[in-house]
């Protein structure tokens, strides 16, 4: 990525030590990187053993302050579970139509899939091109479920899915540029403290070995790991 004279700017006046959560989010707030409002994003470098295949991170949290997108939701469901979806607010339902159109076209217009567990079986079909997006629905993060009101309502509502990447290294949403301090505060501690209760039992020392804060285009902030993060 090309950056401009705003980032050398900040850049230069950026901390060079770790900082509280509260530091980093009013430097991130003070530097902007663009004139458009940034999504604010929490890194972390884990510290797991990247050779075991049974320690997947892998999660959801749910932000008390909301994430500050508009989230487009799509349901694979029928019947009841259908018109419910769909006055919860659901962007996209359907079943086999939705399914047609993903295999056959690529299509990924939306940020959260959710399905019920009878239409799973079909869903199926998706996880080639859904999988490698993150987008597959799956038990873990509450979008397999038969109650697709409330699945929707809390992925409108700011409750977001996170998955460390095959290097180790983890991003989560936490709001956007324009949101008060303390509003971007509380959604961290919020995130820092889904990824800590994401840790597998197998994981052994360190497990967030660091953490930083940026806007989406601007300068990352180191920030101190707390104690229980280890």
């Amino acid at each position: 990525m090309k950056h401009g004279k705003k980032y050398f700017n900040a850049l230069k006046k950026a901390p060079k030590k770790a900082v509280s959560i509260e530091e980093a989010v009013k430097f991130v707030k003070a530097n902007a990187g663009a004139k458009f409002d940034e999504t604010v994003d929490v890194y972390f470098r884990l510290g797991k053993d990247l050779t075991k295949g049974d320690t997947a991170v892998r999660g959801t949290v749910k932000l008390p302050n909301g994430s500050g997108k508009n989230v487009k939701v799509a349901v694979f469901a029928g019947g009841d579970a259908a018109e419910a979806a769909k006055a919860a607010g659901a962007d996209y339902v359907g079943l086999a139509d939705l399914i047609e159109k993903i295999t056959k076209e690529g299509w990924c217009d939306f940020d959260v899939a959710i399905a019920t567990v009878e239409a799973m079986k079909d869903v199926r079909k998706c996880a080639r091109i859904l999988g490698p997006r993150g987008l597959m629905p799956n038990p873990k993060t509450g979008t397999v479920t038969d109650d697709t009101a409330t699945a929707v309502k809390e992925a409108k509502g700011g409750k977001v899915d996170f998955r460390m990447d095959k290097t180790g290294n983890l991003a989560v949403v936490a709001g956007k540029r324009s949101f008060e301090p303390e509003a971007l505060v509380g959604n961290i501690k919020a995130i820092v403290s889904a990824v800590n209760a994401a840790k597998p039992a197998s994981v052994k020392g360190v497990f967030i070995k660091a953490m930083s804060i940026s806007s989406t285009m601007g300068v990352g902030v180191p920030v101190i790991v707390a104690a229980d993060a280890e």
